[in-house]
């Protein structure tokens, strides 16, 4: 039989090789999805990963991959930072909503002042929105020892909810005659995103996410808090004896994924998304949670990998729209990425071994 054997040291070559395995898995069992649903694999592989680059209406997708592609890499570079501490924060997407909130509700307070400071203003807002909601799972878990995955998780259920009631009531348009949402951010020129480059898509959250790509990789590398982060989540006990507060770095690490969560948040709501609405939650803090492992939580592993989940985003709206593919199939298409690469990353601690029935382990 077949058995797994722990390797005395992770494999490097598997550390490096996994995603890409991943990844090719992925196009095989989704092509297998497609094909049972009764539409042409290739055509439906060609729809989500060629035509956004290469085909005829590359120029439109191109600039969709950036806004799509933003976010993500925002959100996962802050859950990188938690998790290679080993600290878990799974309601991102909860921190997203309410750094937007928080943000719309800074800007609109002011409406309809015409001034340069309002966006940097509700920026700020919106990273102290998304820190403040990832203070109480970090709070609870340093002072009660509470489960951070279960706390932040439940948290997103409540961001729902605030969202919900902030669309159709605080954060509503008076002029919109009942229809629920908040004004149009997007057309407001004092908090409006704009595109920074004509045609590319990039507007301030992207310029935000490459920082924080240079920021994190920089931490990591250079400073002393990114060697205690490393270092706790290789060896929390050796951390612990080398006087690592463990506490501090908690909430440090919810901080910062949290403030960055809100900011994406910020970014999306005036810019891309215009406005709070009812179905503004786009499930963003979760995907991220895909990216970040994508990416082996490594700051430019992260940037490719958002960009990759992003033209699955975008070639899956492609997919949808010309080969009527359900949108629920490209959902589980972008869950085959994460099931696949937590089940090739065992390869990276374990080998196979063939063992003869009977003998004793």
């Amino acid at each position: 039989m077949i058995v797994l054997e722990r390797r005395p040291a992770p494999s490097t070559a598997w550390q490096g090789l996994s995603p890409v395995l991943a990844v090719a898995l992925t196009l095989v069992a989704g092509g297998l999805m497609f094909a049972a649903l009764g539409n042409d694999p290739f055509a439906a592989l060609r729809a989500i990963f060629w035509d956004p680059l290469f085909g005829e209406f590359a120029f439109f997708f191109r600039g969709q991959l950036l806004i799509k592609a933003a976010p993500l890499i925002l959100i996962a570079v802050g859950l990188a930072l938690g998790f290679r501490a080993g600290v878990w924060n799974i309601g991102a997407e909860g921190q997203y909503i309410v750094g937007a909130l928080a943000g719309a509700a800074a800007g609109l307070a002011f409406y309809p002042a015409d001034s340069r400071l309002i966006l940097p203003m509700m920026i700020a807002a919106g990273a102290a929105g998304g820190i403040a909601w990832a203070m109480i799972p970090a709070l609870l878990r340093v002072r009660f020892g509470t489960n951070e995955i279960l706390v932040s998780l439940m948290l997103v259920y409540v961001a729902e909810n605030l969202l919900a009631s902030a669309a159709v009531g605080w954060l509503r348009n008076p002029d919109a005659v009942g229809f629920p949402g908040s004004r149009d951010l997007s057309r407001w020129g004092s908090s409006a995103n704009p595109e920074l480059i004509a045609g590319t898509g990039a507007h301030w959250g992207v310029a935000a996410a490459l920082f924080a790509v240079v920021a994190a990789h920089v931490l990591l590398t250079r400073h002393i808090t990114g060697f205690h982060i490393r270092l706790t989540g290789a060896a929390p006990r050796a951390a612990a004896f080398a006087g690592v507060n463990g506490g501090r770095l908690i909430v440090f690490c919810f901080a910062v994924s949290g403030g960055l969560a809100g900011m994406a948040g910020l970014f999306e709501v005036t810019g891309p998304a215009g406005q709070i609405s009812i179905d503004f939650a786009s499930g963003y803090g979760f995907t991220a949670i895909i990216v970040a492992f994508l990416g082996r939580l490594h700051p430019i592993g992260i940037l490719l990998a958002g960009l990759l989940m992003a033209l699955t985003y975008v070639g899956g709206d492609n997919a949808a729209t010309s080969l009527g593919l359900p949108v629920a199939a490209i959902s589980a298409f972008q869950g085959m990425l994460l099931f696949f690469l937590l089940a090739v990353d065992v390869l990276t601690h374990f080998r196979l071994r063939w063992r003869p029935r009977g003998v004793a382990a």
